[in-house]
């Protein structure tokens, strides 16, 4: 048995033993590792062996060895919404669920549907095939990680909108990274074998730049190794990681405000370094002050604070509100309630390192506040 008729077997071990579906995301660091080709390999696998899967939604691009993959494995036909007078297709999600196959494949986990599809994302509809019972195979590349954002906007200089929240990654039974060499990744743009030939010089020189793919390699890889060691953990008892030894005790209480950019920064590495600690409970804390008030607060401010608190509630934070005129007081009291260890907020990159540290503003005072407490808490400041 070849390493792929294993990882196959081991997947299918996993959909016998429970009700709710298991799911299973292929990794990669971009477009054209060969993510679909090996979601295809991985359905046959499992057909050959007698399990029951259908194809609900694939996107060969048009490469020749994709395509090939495709034949012979049944697939939901999509069905058409209408928008703006066009016809597009879209996975249908309730004819998956009415057939109820063991598995499905389905492509591109990122994917915002149409608008008057039943969940506005893909991962949305991922979730409901899995309460349904319903196993999956996925795929989904590293960019679109939400928490990875504003790294990736500075990698590459790319706003990536389309996004999954981490906890869906963080929930599934099996990620796999699909992995290539920058070189061998670059070769394949080269020959065609990724977009239209058109479209390949462009391409070499902005995302696919070779700095920029060695960098989300990295970020691929370290995402899996990171994803592997918390199941090592989890299937070894919940033992105590060895890197941290202040780890099991750490509390993170993130603060943020209603400018929008820097909260939404700060609700990013807070995810990522709870993760990294391996907390599963973090905090978000919004001080409302009068002046932010319902009724005194723009429109837009509100419709950017509720996003960012939603935000957080995707990647896993609990959030707190609480009105105060005093924000320094209301942080350390929370702080206190909570036993927080770790505490992060803002911190603005417009002024010299001198002026931000002699300029009195709530961060600063902040900052003394934390070091008169009684407790230990470690501060970390996030540059906006």
């Amino acid at each position: 048995m070849d390493e792929r008729d294993e990882s196959a077997e081991r997947f299918l071990r996993l959909v016998q033993q429970r009700r709710r579906g298991r799911l299973k995301v292929y990794l990669g660091l971009a477009a054209g590792v060969g993510k679909t080709y090996r979601l295809l390999q991985e359905a046959h696998e499992l057909r050959r062996q007698g399990v029951n899967v259908v194809l609900g939604y694939v996107e060969t691009h048009g490469r020749p060895e994709t395509v090939a993959q495709v034949r012979d494995l049944p697939e939901v036909p999509r069905k058409t919404l209408f928008y703006k007078g066009r016809a597009l297709e879209e996975m249908d999600l309730d004819a998956i669920i009415q057939r109820r196959p063991a598995v499905v494949v389905v492509d591109e986990l990122a994917h915002s549907n149409v608008p008057g599809s039943k969940n506005e994302k893909r991962w949305q509809d991922v979730e409901d095939l899995l309460r349904a019972g319903i196993s999956v195979l996925t795929a989904l590349n590293v960019q679109h990680l939400e928490s990875l954002h504003d790294q990736v906007l500075k990698i590459t200089g790319t706003d990536v909108t389309e996004r999954v929240p981490d906890q869906v990654l963080r929930d599934a039974d099996e990620v796999v990274n699909v992995d290539l060499t920058v070189g061998e990744l670059r070769g394949r743009l080269e020959e065609g074998k990724i977009y239209d030939p058109a479209k390949v010089p462009v391409a070499l020189n902005h995302f696919f730049r070779a700095d920029n793919l060695l960098q989300l390699r990295r970020l691929a890889v370290r995402e899996v190794a990171q994803l592997l060691g918390q199941q090592v953990e989890t299937e070894a008892g919940g033992a105590a990681p060895v890197p941290a030894p202040r780890r099991n005790a750490d509390r993170l209480l993130a603060c943020i405000n209603t400018n929008e950019p820097a909260a939404r920064e700060i609700i990013r590495k807070a995810s990522r370094l709870a993760q990294q600690l391996g907390m599963s409970t973090w905090y978000v804390l919004y001080v409302q002050t009068r002046r932010e008030a319902a009724d005194r607060i723009n429109l837009a401010a509100q419709r950017h604070l509720l996003r960012n608190l939603q935000l957080a509630t995707e990647l896993g934070g609990q959030i707190l509100r609480v009105k105060s005129d005093d924000v320094v007081t209301a942080v350390i009291t929370v702080a206190r309630e909570k036993e927080a260890t770790l505490l992060m907020c803002g911190i603005t990159s417009e002024k010299t390192v001198w002026q931000r540290l002699s300029h009195r503003g709530i961060t600063q005072d902040l900052i003394r506040a934390v070091a008169q407490l009684e407790q230990d808490v470690d501060m970390f400041l996030v540059t906006y």
